[in-house]
């Protein structure tokens, strides 16, 4: 089976199309929500596209600081979503009634203050990954978001992929044996100027928070809590790492090794290791469509679970999910663990000596 391959630019995480094989969420069909999205760069778009596939989502309006970036990504996705307005403000959108869900899609450090605005509105919300630049913004978003009584995730869309789900349901059964290890890797060469989001400071770039919270949030998933950290990184020019690679322990005695770059491609493949044999996961393991399970003295099991729409369609279908049962956060991606993944961020960052200047 082919898979897509990692795309080298600053989406480099973003899902690629995929042949659609059903797009009906489980479950008795529900009114539609309307989706109004706080951005428009590349993920944004990505998005609009998953929200096209799920039938119960209705992209209703896009919110921008400037109305003509809004209307020109209205304009770009008017054949999926007919009916969606352009606002020329953050604060427009949140406070459109025909808006149920607010999807923030921004550079790093304006997720908290969106996530404030949308809760402040009684909006649910889905904020891109990182969750925040650091822990106290994390810590804020969460006691917003429950003294709002209101729905909060992080859109970490590769939890929710049908062969990730099927990997951790193989993984609890025993398939490999006890989980011993991880490691993994994303890398791309960047050659963006120092203005540019994924090297400037003030906007919190740098590989770790850009593409590194990839293979940080799966070892967490698959492996369990973090409870050690040791880091090295290469600082580029303009302060922010260029290419950090961190060891965890996890709190069940596991290892997990991570790597991410913007000076590098690297295969973005992952591998689980257990007691009695490994799990593979092709490229790219952050979007991941199949994976390879190998085992002493057994044949190769290939596993293969193609995305539905695109690889953001499962975790917009969760968040529906997550609505229509009442709750408030997800439970394949508490705001426990986003806190605790950004906590791991910080010390990683401490560790190679890396603060950003708003810090």
């Amino acid at each position: 089976m082919s898979v897509s391959s990692p795309v080298p630019g600053p989406d480099a995480g973003l899902p690629t199309e995929a042949v659609v094989t059903a797009d009906t969420a489980e479950g008795s069909p529900r009114p539609p929500l309307g989706w109004g999205l706080i951005g428009t760069g590349g993920i944004c778009g990505h998005l609009a596209w998953a929200l096209s596939h799920v039938p119960q989502a209705k992209m209703v309006a896009v919110g921008s600081r400037g109305l003509d970036r809004a209307e020109a990504f209205v304009a770009a996705h008017r054949e999926r979503h007919p009916h969606a307005r352009a606002l020329g403000s953050y604060e427009a959108l949140v406070q459109d009634p025909a808006v149920d869900v607010v999807y923030i899609g921004t550079p790093h450090p304006d997720h908290l203050p969106s996530v404030r605005l949308a809760l402040a509105a009684g909006k649910a919300v889905l904020c891109e990954k990182p969750f925040t630049v650091n822990a106290a913004q994390a810590r804020e978003a969460v006691a917003l978001a429950q003294a709002k009584d209101v729905f909060l995730m992080e859109a970490m869309w590769t939890r929710y992929l049908p062969a990730a789900v099927e990997l951790k349901r193989r993984l609890a059964q025993g398939v490999i044996g006890e989980v011993v290890g991880f490691s993994a890797d994303f890398g791309f060469a960047a050659d963006f100027g120092p203005e540019h989001r994924t090297f400037n400071p003030v906007l919190a770039g740098g590989a770790l928070l850009d593409v590194g919270i990839y293979p940080l949030s799966l070892a967490a998933w698959l492996l369990g809590p973090v409870s050690d950290v040791q880091a090295m990184a290469t600082l580029g020019p303009t302060g922010v790492d260029v290419h950090t690679q961190f060891n965890l322990r996890h709190a069940g005695g596991a290892l997990s090794q991570g790597q991410c770059s913007l000076q590098a491609g690297s295969p973005c493949t992952a591998t689980v290791l257990g007691t009695r044999g490994r799990i593979e996961l092709l490229s790219p393991f952050y979007g991941v469509q199949a994976f390879r399970v190998v085992r002493s003295g057994e044949p190769d099991e290939l596993v293969e679970r193609p995305w539905r729409g695109n690889g953001f369609v499962p975790q917009v279908e969760e968040v529906h999910r997550c609505l229509g049962a009442g709750l408030r956060q997800s439970p394949d991606m508490p705001w426990a663990e986003s806190v605790a993944l950004v906590e791991v961020m910080d010390r990683i960052r401490a560790q190679v000596g890396l603060r950003y200047p708003f810090e």
